[in-house]
């Protein structure tokens, strides 16, 4: 039995298929991490979807914020937008099915006997473990209840950047969902910053990674997360970095994390 970490599939259902073959996976034997945006600018959402949901028990999906905004156009929040490769979901006979079967997926996954978990972007520096998992038991729980479409008109925005006791119940969603989908870097005092999404090294002198911001609270559990292309897989003993871009022509990379060995990966050309 193998534990292999994938990073962001985003719509391209051949790369996964491949990458599947490759590692020979067995959804008797073997168990799966999904690092979140399933779905979007590849060309086959509508199969991704449906092959990770036929892997049933086998696989743990995160959200991320392609997935997010499945959700929000679907629920009719969010328009369409140019780069969208959502149609086909939203055409399917089975639909309804589809994205009932997303909006149950977690936002944060703990692994305790591993001390390590799974989200899809990481998690903010003055957050500690419990913290987080709190936010996503929260999140979760609108998107569940019977008034999702709703709540979710509440979600985009980039405001409040940083977390307070008291912020209100739509602002620690909203701040909760850019956390755990959008983060890469984050401020002096740990507020987020969106507007920079280059690799390490590309940023104002002011910013950090959050994995590796002086105030973070999680240093003791190992994160499993995507998102970040221009990061790259990157595999430390406090994190690992799954997203290699396939949609964008790079890898799609499959890490065994238990027991652990070396990465495996298919090519990807351009969606």
């Amino acid at each position: 039995m193998t534990l292999y970490a994938i990073g962001d599939v985003q719509g391209r259902a051949d790369a996964l298929e491949a990458l599947l073959d490759k590692i020979a996976f067995s959804r008797d034997s073997d168990r799966l991490w999904l690092a979140g945006d399933l779905v979007n600018r590849g060309p086959d959402s509508l199969h991704v979807l449906r092959t990770v949901m036929s892997l049933g028990d086998s696989v743990v999906t995160v959200l991320g914020n392609h997935d997010l905004h499945c959700l929000a156009t679907a629920a009719g929040v969010r328009p369409p937008q140019r780069q969208d490769t959502l149609a086909p979901i939203f055409a399917a006979d089975d639909c309804g099915i589809l994205i009932d079967w997303l909006r149950q997926q977690p936002m944060l996954h703990h692994d305790i006997d591993g001390q390590r978990a799974l989200v899809h972007a990481g998690i903010p520096p003055g957050w500690t473990l419990a913290d987080a998992e709190s936010a996503a038991r929260e999140i979760e729980q609108m998107l569940r209840a019977p008034s999702w479409r709703e709540s979710l008109a509440d979600m985009y925005g980039d405001a409040p950047r940083q977390w307070r006791p008291d912020l209100t119940a739509a602002h620690r969603r909203r701040f909760g969902i850019n956390a755990l989908t959008r983060m890469r870097f984050c401020a002096p005092d740990g507020g987020l910053d969106f507007e920079h999404t280059g690799p390490p090294g590309s940023q104002p002198d002011s910013l950090v990674p959050w994995f590796d911001h002086p105030l973070r609270a999680t240093q003791a559990v190992h994160i499993v997360f995507g998102h970040w292309a221009a990061l790259g897989l990157l595999q430390r003993q406090d994190i690992t970095a799954t997203d290699s871009g396939c949609v964008w022509g790079g890898a799609l990379t499959a890490v065994p994390l238990d027991p652990p060995g070396a990465p495996i990966a298919v090519r990807c050309a351009p969606a």
